[in-house]
């Protein structure tokens, strides 16, 4: 490692590298082309950083692109790049869909040595003609399992294409599936695999609850949480259309401490979000798979199912938001008894899944048991009875006899009444 960069890592406190870190340096270092899977919060952002900008020289142009899935987690890897590239003179410049266009092509003309942007934006500039990869070194692919799906997979593959054949490939992800498998095919390359999911110690102690709470009372209990001291939280949503019904609830309950995170907000929007959330200004950052993978928020104490993620895959995404580095870290499955049970099947031999529960302002472990209310025996008022009717004497309470039945007498027919009195005037005429 260069002597800059050993200074910084001093100065930032860094006592000892990753698994990960550890594990890819030299074969990036050295030009080879890698797939690194590790945990999420493991430091691979600058696992890949470091071994990449120590080979990049300022007088090059453009040597780095890389690709990430969100404008806000290029933003990030952005932030991390020119931390470490400046120390070294190199510049970098982030390119994503939402920020203006004609100023990026302007930024462009002045040649920096690495790009990051999203998938989008990217094919924009290569197909306006402004963006020419014919100098590039490397390209690294960071959360390769969601962008070499097949929604972004034809995107990815043409993007390559643009540089030269021979140009180094980081494919980096937290999860390991059947698309990784195939990145050697899509890109008629030997692809080194090197995954440390089983040596990786930077995962602190996260606690997976599982809360019963039935699908009508899920927004109510949201205001619970907010009850309970110093705490902050990442609520994931399946669907945008429930996060926005959620969010104007919490608006029309005048809730200000909560804000949403979605791919539909201009760039402006989601970036305030995300920093007041960072401040504390926020505390329940409403999102989605989409708009929060990847993120990292320092310390971040809890994340929130309100929808319980439909897959292992989706599952691990979410709950590396919390307890990274060692932080400790608590994950809150918010469902009925059959989604829990559910989420048990799909998860269950991965995570260690536990009930909790609410007792008063705080989360437990044990079960609240329900307050009995002891009910007064019956009494018998003599003066005035409860029902308002008029006051009863003892002999009141004795069982009354029913009245007798009145007879009824059938009714003469009139016919025949008639008929008899014609018989008598006969007789007596």
């Amino acid at each position: 490692m260069i002597s800059e960069f050993e200074k910084h890592a001093k100065a930032l406190g860094y006592q000892q590298w990753t698994a990960i870190q550890k594990a890819v340096y030299e074969p990036l270092a050295a030009g080879q082309s890698v797939v690194g899977i590790a945990p999420t919060g493991s430091g691979k952002t600058v696992a890949f950083t470091i071994p990449l900008l120590e080979r990049l020289r300022p007088e090059d142009g453009l040597s780095l692109i890389v690709v990430e899935p969100s404008a806000e987690l290029a933003m990030q890897t952005q932030k991390t790049m020119l931390e470490w590239g400046k120390l070294v003179n190199l510049t970098v410049q982030g390119v994503v869909g939402g920020a203006n266009i004609s100023r990026q092509i302007d930024r462009l003309k002045e040649h920096p040595n690495v790009i990051v942007g999203t998938t989008g934006r990217l094919m924009n500039l290569i197909e306006l003609g402004k963006l020419k990869l014919d100098s590039v070194q490397t390209i690294v692919i960071d959360e390769a399992d969601n962008l070499l799906s097949e929604d972004t997979l034809d995107d990815i593959r043409n993007l390559v294409d643009q540089a030269p054949a021979d140009t180094q490939l980081g494919l980096f992800s937290a999860t390991s599936n059947d698309i990784l498998s195939h990145a050697n095919r899509w890109f008629n390359q030997k692809i080194e695999s090197i995954d440390v999911t089983a040596v990786d110690d930077t995962r602190g102690v996260v606690k997976h609850g599982l809360l019963q709470v039935s699908n009508l009372k899920k927004e109510q209990m949201l205001l619970r949480f907010l009850h309970m001291k110093d705490f902050k939280a990442l609520v994931f949503f399946d669907q945008l259309n429930t996060l926005q019904k959620v969010s104007g609830f919490l608006i029309h309950r005048h809730v200000r401490e909560t804000a949403k995170l979605t791919s539909e907000q201009n760039q402006t929007s989601r970036q305030n979000a995300l920093r007041d959330f960072r401040k504390g200004k926020v505390r329940l950052l409403l999102t989605t798979d989409v708009a929060a993978r990847g993120i990292d928020i320092p310390k971040l104490p809890a994340v929130i199912n309100f929808d319980l993620p439909r897959d292992a895959k989706t599952y691990t995404h979410r709950v590396g938001r919390t307890g990274r580095m060692h932080q400790t870290g608590l994950v809150i499955n918010m469902g009925d008894d059959h989604d829990l049970r559910r989420l048990k099947q799909q998860v269950g031999d991965q995570f260690d899944l536990s009930n909790i529960y609410f007792n008063g302002n705080q989360l437990s472990d044990v079960k609240p048991e329900k307050a009995t209310i002891k009910q007064p025996a019956p009494q018998v008022n003599h003066e005035t009875p409860v029902d308002g009717s008029k006051e009863l004497s003892h002999e009141s309470h004795k069982p009354r006899r029913a009245p007798a039945a009145v007879k009824k007498h059938p009714k003469k027919n009139k016919h025949l009444k008639r008929k008899g009195m014609r018989n008598k005037r006969a007789k007596k005429s």
